[in-house]
């Protein structure tokens, strides 16, 4: 099982990758490896970054129920 500092390694060589790329290749479960880089965003060492798929057509996603599954958070290390 992954740690912190193997999360940060991680991002680190790979420059930017969403949780489920982080648990798959560190085998350890997604909601541990979300915890982790939830921890490491609050420590100011790395940040998630939202990217809007652009599906959303009427501009309100925000309020569909469903909204959440057109975007994709990605993590990177801070600068």
């Amino acid at each position: 099982m992954a740690g912190l500092l193997q999360v940060r390694d991680a991002l680190a060589l790979r420059g930017s990758a969403q949780a489920q790329q982080l648990s798959h290749s560190l085998a350890t479960p997604l909601p541990l490896v979300q915890a982790m880089l939830d921890r490491l965003t609050a420590m100011g060492k790395v940040e998630r970054i939202e990217q809007d798929d652009g599906a959303c057509l009427s501009g309100s996603c925000k309020s569909c129920p469903q909204g959440e599954g057109c975007s994709t958070v990605f993590y990177r290390l801070k600068a």
